[in-house]
Protein backbone atom coordinates (compact mmCIF):
# COMPACT_ATOMS: atom_id res chain seq x y z
CA UNK A 1 0.00 0.00 0.00
CA UNK A 2 1.38 3.44 -1.07
CA UNK A 3 0.85 5.46 2.39
CA UNK A 4 2.37 8.61 1.22
CA UNK A 5 1.10 11.98 -0.14
CA UNK A 6 1.33 15.64 -0.34
CA UNK A 7 -1.48 16.29 1.77
CA UNK A 8 -3.45 13.69 4.48
CA UNK A 9 -7.14 15.27 5.04
CA UNK A 10 -8.46 13.16 8.04
CA UNK A 11 -12.40 13.37 7.92
CA UNK A 12 -14.85 12.84 4.70
CA UNK A 13 -17.43 15.37 5.06
CA UNK A 14 -18.43 18.64 3.02
CA UNK A 15 -15.50 19.86 4.43
CA UNK A 16 -12.79 16.91 4.04
CA UNK A 17 -14.33 16.04 0.66
CA UNK A 18 -14.65 19.42 -0.79
CA UNK A 19 -11.05 20.24 0.10
CA UNK A 20 -10.01 17.09 -1.48
CA UNK A 21 -11.04 18.38 -4.59
CA UNK A 22 -10.05 22.26 -4.27
CA UNK A 23 -6.08 20.70 -3.76
CA UNK A 24 -6.42 18.42 -6.66
CA UNK A 25 -7.50 20.92 -8.96
CA UNK A 26 -4.23 22.28 -7.64
CA UNK A 27 -2.00 19.76 -8.89
CA UNK A 28 -1.37 18.59 -5.00
CA UNK A 29 -1.85 14.60 -4.36
CA UNK A 30 -4.08 14.16 -1.77
CA UNK A 31 -5.44 11.03 0.62
CA UNK A 32 -8.70 11.17 2.81
CA UNK A 33 -8.97 9.18 5.58
CA UNK A 34 -12.35 8.31 7.11
CA UNK A 35 -12.88 6.32 10.17
CA UNK A 36 -16.31 5.43 9.19
CA UNK A 37 -17.56 2.98 6.74
CA UNK A 38 -19.17 5.47 4.62
CA UNK A 39 -18.06 8.77 3.44
CA UNK A 40 -19.84 11.79 5.02
CA UNK A 41 -21.00 9.91 8.10
CA UNK A 42 -21.07 12.66 10.47
CA UNK A 43 -22.63 15.61 10.39
CA UNK A 44 -22.69 16.16 6.66
CA UNK A 45 -25.10 13.93 6.27
CA UNK A 46 -27.17 14.76 9.11
CA UNK A 47 -28.18 18.43 9.10
CA UNK A 48 -30.97 20.18 7.45
CA UNK A 49 -29.47 21.84 4.34
CA UNK A 50 -29.60 25.64 4.62
CA UNK A 51 -27.12 27.48 2.27
CA UNK A 52 -27.65 30.72 4.05
CA UNK A 53 -26.15 33.71 4.93
CA UNK A 54 -28.92 35.30 7.53
CA UNK A 55 -28.81 34.68 10.89
CA UNK A 56 -25.00 33.74 11.03
CA UNK A 57 -22.36 35.60 13.29
CA UNK A 58 -20.77 38.71 11.33
CA UNK A 59 -17.62 37.02 11.55
CA UNK A 60 -18.78 34.25 9.28
CA UNK A 61 -20.46 36.35 6.54
CA UNK A 62 -17.67 37.58 4.48
CA UNK A 63 -17.07 33.67 3.71
CA UNK A 64 -20.29 32.22 3.79
CA UNK A 65 -21.08 35.13 0.96
CA UNK A 66 -18.71 34.77 -1.03
CA UNK A 67 -19.47 31.03 -1.85
CA UNK A 68 -23.00 32.07 -2.33
CA UNK A 69 -21.91 34.50 -5.02
CA UNK A 70 -18.97 32.46 -6.53
CA UNK A 71 -19.87 28.83 -5.59
CA UNK A 72 -22.84 27.42 -4.96
CA UNK A 73 -24.67 28.68 -7.97
CA UNK A 74 -22.57 26.49 -10.55
CA UNK A 75 -21.40 23.89 -8.43
CA UNK A 76 -23.90 20.96 -9.78
CA UNK A 77 -22.61 21.59 -13.05
CA UNK A 78 -18.95 21.54 -11.86
CA UNK A 79 -19.24 18.39 -9.68
CA UNK A 80 -21.45 16.69 -12.34
CA UNK A 81 -24.14 16.46 -9.64
CA UNK A 82 -27.38 17.49 -9.61
CA UNK A 83 -26.54 19.24 -5.61
CA UNK A 84 -30.51 20.38 -5.62
CA UNK A 85 -29.53 23.73 -4.97
CA UNK A 86 -32.32 25.94 -4.80
CA UNK A 87 -31.60 30.29 -4.22
CA UNK A 88 -35.24 31.44 -3.18
CA UNK A 89 -34.49 33.06 0.11
CA UNK A 90 -34.93 32.88 4.24
CA UNK A 91 -37.74 34.08 6.06
CA UNK A 92 -36.31 33.80 9.83
CA UNK A 93 -39.49 33.83 11.88
CA UNK A 94 -40.51 35.66 14.84
CA UNK A 95 -43.58 35.59 16.82
CA UNK A 96 -43.34 37.66 19.85
CA UNK A 97 -41.79 40.26 20.38
CA UNK A 98 -38.32 39.22 22.25
CA UNK A 99 -37.99 37.34 19.08
CA UNK A 100 -38.59 40.62 16.54
CA UNK A 101 -35.39 42.32 18.83
CA UNK A 102 -33.58 39.54 18.63
CA UNK A 103 -34.18 39.53 14.28
CA UNK A 104 -33.68 42.99 14.11
CA UNK A 105 -30.06 42.80 15.73
CA UNK A 106 -28.68 40.06 13.29
CA UNK A 107 -30.68 41.98 10.66
CA UNK A 108 -28.64 45.31 11.33
CA UNK A 109 -25.20 43.49 11.83
CA UNK A 110 -25.72 41.80 8.56
CA UNK A 111 -26.77 45.02 6.92
CA UNK A 112 -23.84 46.50 8.38
CA UNK A 113 -21.30 43.24 6.41
CA UNK A 114 -23.28 44.34 3.02
CA UNK A 115 -25.74 41.86 3.02
CA UNK A 116 -29.60 41.97 1.64
CA UNK A 117 -31.46 41.45 4.24
CA UNK A 118 -34.16 43.41 5.96
CA UNK A 119 -37.16 43.40 8.59
CA UNK A 120 -40.67 42.37 7.41
CA UNK A 121 -44.03 42.42 9.06
CA UNK A 122 -46.63 39.35 9.33
CA UNK A 123 -48.92 40.46 6.43
CA UNK A 124 -45.22 40.35 4.30
CA UNK A 125 -44.48 36.97 5.31
CA UNK A 126 -47.36 35.31 4.55
CA UNK A 127 -47.28 37.12 0.98
CA UNK A 128 -44.39 35.15 0.60
CA UNK A 129 -45.05 32.12 2.30
CA UNK A 130 -48.88 32.09 2.65
CA UNK A 131 -48.73 28.50 4.60
CA UNK A 132 -47.72 29.99 7.74
CA UNK A 133 -49.66 30.43 10.49
CA UNK A 134 -50.80 33.83 12.10
CA UNK A 135 -48.95 33.20 15.05
CA UNK A 136 -45.86 34.97 12.94
CA UNK A 137 -45.48 38.43 13.61
CA UNK A 138 -42.45 38.87 11.54
CA UNK A 139 -39.21 37.89 10.45
CA UNK A 140 -35.93 38.63 8.48
CA UNK A 141 -36.04 38.22 5.03
CA UNK A 142 -33.27 37.62 2.72
CA UNK A 143 -34.04 36.65 -0.73
CA UNK A 144 -30.01 35.69 -1.86
CA UNK A 145 -30.33 32.84 0.74
CA UNK A 146 -31.56 28.67 0.09
CA UNK A 147 -30.80 25.36 0.54
CA UNK A 148 -29.04 22.16 -1.00
CA UNK A 149 -28.70 18.32 -0.44
CA UNK A 150 -26.33 17.34 2.04
CA UNK A 151 -25.88 14.21 0.29
CA UNK A 152 -25.40 14.75 -3.35
CA UNK A 153 -23.56 17.98 -2.48
CA UNK A 154 -20.68 15.79 -0.33
CA UNK A 155 -20.89 12.80 -2.60
CA UNK A 156 -20.61 15.20 -5.49
CA UNK A 157 -17.19 16.25 -4.29
CA UNK A 158 -16.13 13.29 -3.14
CA UNK A 159 -17.31 11.95 -6.58
CA UNK A 160 -15.14 14.71 -8.39
CA UNK A 161 -12.07 13.91 -5.89
CA UNK A 162 -11.87 10.97 -7.05
CA UNK A 163 -11.50 11.95 -10.77
CA UNK A 164 -8.59 13.91 -10.30
CA UNK A 165 -6.62 11.18 -8.30
CA UNK A 166 -7.25 11.37 -4.31
CA UNK A 167 -7.55 8.10 -2.57
CA UNK A 168 -10.53 7.77 -0.10
CA UNK A 169 -9.59 4.78 2.63
CA UNK A 170 -13.00 4.40 5.05
CA UNK A 171 -12.84 2.81 7.91
CA UNK A 172 -9.21 3.71 8.53
CA UNK A 173 -9.73 5.20 12.28
CA UNK A 174 -6.92 7.72 13.25
CA UNK A 175 -5.18 6.66 16.74
CA UNK A 176 -2.63 9.33 16.30
CA UNK A 177 -0.57 12.59 14.44
CA UNK A 178 3.17 12.57 15.06
CA UNK A 179 5.66 15.12 14.77
CA UNK A 180 8.92 14.58 13.03
CA UNK A 181 11.95 16.96 13.55
CA UNK A 182 9.57 18.75 14.76
CA UNK A 183 6.89 18.98 11.76
CA UNK A 184 3.63 17.15 12.11
CA UNK A 185 3.91 14.91 8.75
CA UNK A 186 2.76 11.48 10.37
CA UNK A 187 -0.84 9.82 10.99
CA UNK A 188 -0.54 6.86 12.93
CA UNK A 189 -3.69 4.07 12.02
CA UNK A 190 -4.38 0.27 13.42
CA UNK A 191 -2.90 -0.49 9.25
CA UNK A 192 0.21 1.63 9.91
CA UNK A 193 1.60 4.82 9.51
CA UNK A 194 0.58 7.68 6.46
CA UNK A 195 3.21 10.08 5.88
CA UNK A 196 2.68 13.35 3.61
CA UNK A 197 3.71 17.27 3.89
CA UNK A 198 0.86 18.37 5.40
CA UNK A 199 -2.28 17.48 7.61
CA UNK A 200 -6.22 18.61 8.02
CA UNK A 201 -8.13 18.00 10.07
CA UNK A 202 -11.84 17.88 9.29
CA UNK A 203 -13.24 15.30 11.39
CA UNK A 204 -15.49 17.18 13.52
CA UNK A 205 -15.39 17.13 17.22
CA UNK A 206 -13.16 14.01 16.97
CA UNK A 207 -10.62 16.47 15.53
CA UNK A 208 -9.85 17.37 19.45
CA UNK A 209 -8.98 14.09 20.30
CA UNK A 210 -6.87 13.39 17.08
CA UNK A 211 -4.87 16.90 17.30
CA UNK A 212 -4.15 16.91 21.22
CA UNK A 213 -1.33 13.95 20.26
CA UNK A 214 0.37 16.80 19.25
CA UNK A 215 -0.73 19.35 21.84
CA UNK A 216 -3.23 21.18 19.87
CA UNK A 217 -6.42 21.81 21.35
CA UNK A 218 -9.75 23.68 19.99
CA UNK A 219 -12.33 24.51 22.53
CA UNK A 220 -15.28 22.53 21.11
CA UNK A 221 -17.55 20.39 22.86
CA UNK A 222 -20.49 17.92 21.08
CA UNK A 223 -23.96 19.00 20.78
CA UNK A 224 -26.92 16.82 19.42
CA UNK A 225 -28.52 17.96 16.41
CA UNK A 226 -31.81 15.84 15.15
CA UNK A 227 -33.96 16.19 12.10
CA UNK A 228 -36.87 14.63 10.30
CA UNK A 229 -37.99 14.07 6.97
CA UNK A 230 -42.30 13.66 6.14
CA UNK A 231 -43.22 11.95 3.26
CA UNK A 232 -43.64 14.14 -0.45
CA UNK A 233 -46.58 16.54 -0.64
CA UNK A 234 -47.71 19.03 -3.25
CA UNK A 235 -45.14 21.80 -3.72
CA UNK A 236 -46.06 24.16 -1.06
CA UNK A 237 -42.83 26.77 -1.02
CA UNK A 238 -39.16 27.21 -1.55
CA UNK A 239 -38.03 29.27 1.11
CA UNK A 240 -35.28 27.52 3.27
CA UNK A 241 -36.88 28.77 6.78
CA UNK A 242 -35.45 29.36 10.66
CA UNK A 243 -36.43 30.85 13.83
CA UNK A 244 -35.39 34.25 15.82
CA UNK A 245 -33.64 31.23 18.82
CA UNK A 246 -32.71 28.81 15.88
CA UNK A 247 -35.03 26.14 17.21
CA UNK A 248 -36.69 25.05 14.53
CA UNK A 249 -35.70 25.18 10.34
CA UNK A 250 -36.40 23.30 7.24
CA UNK A 251 -37.40 23.16 4.09
CA UNK A 252 -39.30 21.50 0.91
CA UNK A 253 -36.98 19.22 -1.12
CA UNK A 254 -36.63 18.94 -4.75
CA UNK A 255 -38.66 15.61 -4.34
CA UNK A 256 -41.67 16.89 -2.44
CA UNK A 257 -40.56 15.89 0.97
CA UNK A 258 -40.19 18.41 4.25
CA UNK A 259 -37.23 17.99 5.84
CA UNK A 260 -37.20 19.69 9.67
CA UNK A 261 -35.01 20.28 12.36
CA UNK A 262 -35.65 21.71 15.90
CA UNK A 263 -34.14 21.89 19.25
CA UNK A 264 -35.71 20.68 22.74
CA UNK A 265 -33.22 23.15 24.78
CA UNK A 266 -31.46 19.68 26.20
CA UNK A 267 -29.12 19.12 23.66
CA UNK A 268 -26.08 20.88 25.59
CA UNK A 269 -26.73 18.68 28.52
CA UNK A 270 -26.82 15.12 26.76
CA UNK A 271 -23.96 12.14 27.27
CA UNK A 272 -21.57 13.47 24.53
CA UNK A 273 -19.83 9.52 25.32
CA UNK A 274 -22.88 8.00 23.37
CA UNK A 275 -24.22 7.60 19.81
CA UNK A 276 -26.39 10.37 19.44
CA UNK A 277 -30.18 8.60 19.49
CA UNK A 278 -33.04 9.58 17.60
CA UNK A 279 -36.03 10.14 20.32
CA UNK A 280 -39.69 10.95 20.18
CA UNK A 281 -38.75 13.91 22.60
CA UNK A 282 -36.99 15.26 19.64
CA UNK A 283 -39.25 14.56 17.26
CA UNK A 284 -42.47 15.35 19.02
CA UNK A 285 -40.78 18.75 19.60
CA UNK A 286 -40.39 19.74 15.93
CA UNK A 287 -43.87 17.97 15.23
CA UNK A 288 -44.88 20.87 17.86
CA UNK A 289 -43.29 23.38 15.93
CA UNK A 290 -44.86 22.03 12.26
CA UNK A 291 -48.28 21.99 13.19
CA UNK A 292 -47.49 25.38 14.98
CA UNK A 293 -46.01 27.31 12.03
CA UNK A 294 -47.69 25.34 9.12
CA UNK A 295 -51.20 24.23 9.96
CA UNK A 296 -51.64 22.81 6.73
CA UNK A 297 -48.68 19.57 7.36
CA UNK A 298 -50.87 18.65 10.47
CA UNK A 299 -51.39 15.39 8.92
CA UNK A 300 -48.03 14.67 7.12
CA UNK A 301 -46.76 11.35 7.89
CA UNK A 302 -42.82 11.39 8.91
CA UNK A 303 -40.92 8.89 6.93
CA UNK A 304 -37.79 8.85 9.29
CA UNK A 305 -35.58 10.79 11.51
CA UNK A 306 -31.76 11.02 12.36
CA UNK A 307 -29.91 12.59 14.93
CA UNK A 308 -25.59 13.26 15.15
CA UNK A 309 -23.15 15.60 16.93
CA UNK A 310 -22.18 18.60 15.64
CA UNK A 311 -18.85 20.35 17.31
CA UNK A 312 -20.31 23.54 18.67
CA UNK A 313 -16.78 25.50 19.71
CA UNK A 314 -16.19 28.09 22.42
CA UNK A 315 -17.37 31.23 20.79
CA UNK A 316 -19.60 29.82 17.94
CA UNK A 317 -17.69 29.79 14.83
CA UNK A 318 -15.02 27.79 13.05
CA UNK A 319 -11.50 27.34 12.91
CA UNK A 320 -9.84 27.34 9.56
CA UNK A 321 -6.15 27.76 9.43
CA UNK A 322 -2.62 26.30 10.44
CA UNK A 323 -2.82 24.86 13.81
CA UNK A 324 -0.82 26.81 16.46
CA UNK A 325 3.05 25.83 17.30
CA UNK A 326 2.47 22.40 14.93
CA UNK A 327 4.04 23.42 11.64
CA UNK A 328 2.51 21.17 8.83
CA UNK A 329 -0.65 20.71 10.67
CA UNK A 330 -4.19 22.43 9.51
CA UNK A 331 -7.47 22.31 11.19
CA UNK A 332 -11.46 23.11 9.94
CA UNK A 333 -13.58 22.24 12.90
CA UNK A 334 -15.90 23.63 15.31
CA UNK A 335 -18.60 24.69 12.52
CA UNK A 336 -21.02 24.90 15.17
CA UNK A 337 -23.80 23.43 13.10
CA UNK A 338 -23.02 26.01 10.57
CA UNK A 339 -21.02 24.11 8.27
CA UNK A 340 -22.93 22.82 5.16
CA UNK A 341 -24.10 25.80 3.78
CA UNK A 342 -20.47 27.47 4.73
CA UNK A 343 -18.51 24.27 3.46
CA UNK A 344 -17.86 24.67 0.20
CA UNK A 345 -15.91 28.06 0.62
CA UNK A 346 -13.98 26.75 3.74
CA UNK A 347 -13.17 24.01 1.87
CA UNK A 348 -11.93 26.25 -0.91
CA UNK A 349 -10.02 29.13 1.47
CA UNK A 350 -8.03 26.17 3.13
CA UNK A 351 -6.94 24.45 0.21
CA UNK A 352 -5.60 28.55 -0.74
CA UNK A 353 -4.20 28.31 2.55
CA UNK A 354 -2.60 25.20 2.75
CA UNK A 355 -0.81 25.39 -1.21
CA UNK A 356 0.24 29.18 0.11
CA UNK A 357 -2.54 31.11 -2.31
CA UNK A 358 -4.86 33.55 -1.06
CA UNK A 359 -7.77 33.12 0.40
CA UNK A 360 -10.95 35.10 -0.99
CA UNK A 361 -11.68 36.51 2.25
CA UNK A 362 -9.98 37.73 5.40
CA UNK A 363 -9.01 34.73 7.45
CA UNK A 364 -7.58 36.41 10.86
CA UNK A 365 -11.55 35.55 12.63
CA UNK A 366 -10.79 31.97 12.17
CA UNK A 367 -7.39 31.65 13.58
CA UNK A 368 -6.84 28.91 16.11
CA UNK A 369 -4.79 31.36 18.24
CA UNK A 370 -8.25 33.69 19.06
CA UNK A 371 -8.51 31.32 22.35
CA UNK A 372 -5.50 31.55 23.75
CA UNK A 373 -5.55 33.69 27.19
CA UNK A 374 -4.41 37.38 26.91
CA UNK A 375 -2.07 37.93 29.31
Amino acid sequence: MNQTSDVIIIGSGIIGCAAAYYLAKKGVSVMVLEAADSIGNGGSSRNGGGVRQSGRDSRELPMVMWGIKHIWPTLSEELGTDVEYTQKGNLRLGKTPSHLKILQGLTDRAVACGLDVRMIDGEEVRKINPYLSDEVLGASWCPTDGHANPLTTTLGYFKKARELGVRFITGEPVLALKKVKGKVNTVITPDGNFECDKILVAAGYETREITSSVEVDVPMRKQKIECLVTEAEPHMFDQMLGTAEADFYGHQTKHGSFVFGGSTGLEPFLASDKAAPSTSIGAACTCRGIMKYFPALSNAKIVRTWAGWLDASADGIPVIGAADGAPGLFLACGFTGHGFGIGPAAAYSIAEVMTDGTPPVNMEPFRCTRFKAKV
